[in-house]
């Protein structure tokens, strides 16, 4: 029973850098995207808005990859804590992999509310210049 303890600790400790890579992600992504609108507006240039647009769209990539990353090994935890008997300290998330694709976090509820939201942020500015 120790070994499983020990093993759902390992499990744990990856969810939380994963959910940490995706909470400084978001960060990164405001901070850049914000400060690229500030020169947008400042120099009247929109090719500043391009260029966030593209930042914006690597983020999400980054962002939608460590989610599904975190959503793997959230389903090897289950599966774990489920099992009986001694565990084999496998971090092999192969199996679940058809289940949780980065396409498939990318377009969570979550994910376009953020970076949809960043890129209706855009399209707004976009058309006030």
């Amino acid at each position: 029973m120790e070994a499983k303890t020990k093993h759902l600790e390992f499990i744990q400790a990856t969810i939380n850098r994963m959910a940490g890579n995706s909470f400084l992600l978001k960060g990164w992504a405001v901070t850049l995207v914000g400060a690229l609108f500030a020169l947008t507006f400042k120099e009247v240039d929109p090719l500043y808005l391009l260029i966030s647009l593209i930042v914006l769209a690597l983020f999400w990539r980054l962002d939608s990859y460590y989610l599904s990353r975190e959503r793997l090994f959230i389903k090897l935890y289950e599966r774990v804590s489920a099992s009986k008997g001694d565990t084999d300290f496998s971090m092999d998330t192969k199996p679940f992999e058809k289940d949780i694709t980065v396409g498939g976090c990318a377009f969570s509820e979550t994910m376009r509310l953020f970076y949809g939201g960043l890129a209706v942020a855009h399209l707004i500015i976009f058309i006030l210049i």
